[in-house]
């Protein structure tokens, strides 16, 4: 049976900055680089030191329209976690159908990670705002175009994994829009400054592929 699931939302550009490694006191100048660069969603993998502390800090720096979530979440007690310190955003590397029905339930944007049709069948069924086919390095554009032709319309599906602004324009040819950037954009220890030239290139970058659609 179909689960609740709550809309992707109509971002000015769908890349989600993916956070791994932050530390709370970091989030500050990291965050306000990356919305000044105009990116509006933005993810703390649970696997970083102290991500909900980091999460909070997060949510209550960004406008309500920012996603502010957290990544790598398995459990649904880390939903409720994230419930409580304000994100909205929700990322996992698997598909767990209790996992995303609590999400939903608590109103959050989900982004469960697939790598094959049945996972990215079992997620779509379960509710998942988006689908992140991951890691899409390995799956290619070619890939994800194949899975894609099974899928019911109208689930956006996001690259994540070994992608960067290079790889833009070969998954826009496939219909891909959504990306999640990890260490092309971040890496644990990185100055606000770094964050923010690899950030406006991105969306540059994202812009230019997309500017026609």
């Amino acid at each position: 049976m179909t689960q609740q699931r709550i809309p992707w939302p109509q971002l000015r550009r769908d890349l989600v900055a993916i956070l791994r490694g932050l530390r709370p006191e970091e989030v500050p100048a990291i965050v306000e680089a990356l919305l000044e660069a105009g990116i509006e969603a933005i993810e703390v993998p649970l696997n970083s030191p102290e991500p909900f502390r980091s999460i909070e800090r997060a949510r209550k720096l960004v406008p309500d329209n920012v996603l502010i979530g957290a990544g790598t979440v398995l459990s649904v007690a880390d939903v409720d976690r994230l419930r409580d310190c304000g994100g909205n955003l929700l990322v996992s590397p698997n598909v767990d159908p209790a996992v995303l029905s609590r999400a939903a339930e608590c109103g959050m944007v989900t982004m469960p990670g697939v790598f094959s049709p049945t996972e990215a069948l079992a997620a779509a069924a379960s509710g998942a705002s988006a689908l992140k086919f991951f890691p899409a390095n390995v799956l290619g554009p070619s890939g994800i175009k194949a899975i894609m032709a099974v899928l019911p319309p109208g689930v956006p599906v996001g690259a994540v994994g070994g992608v960067s602004e290079r790889d833009f324009a070969a998954y826009a040819d496939v219909g891909v829009r959504t990306f999640g950037l990890g260490s092309s954009l971040y890496s644990p220890g990185a100055g606000a400054a770094e964050v923010a030239e690899k950030a406006c290139a991105a969306v540059a970058e994202y812009d230019a592929v997309f500017s026609s659609g």
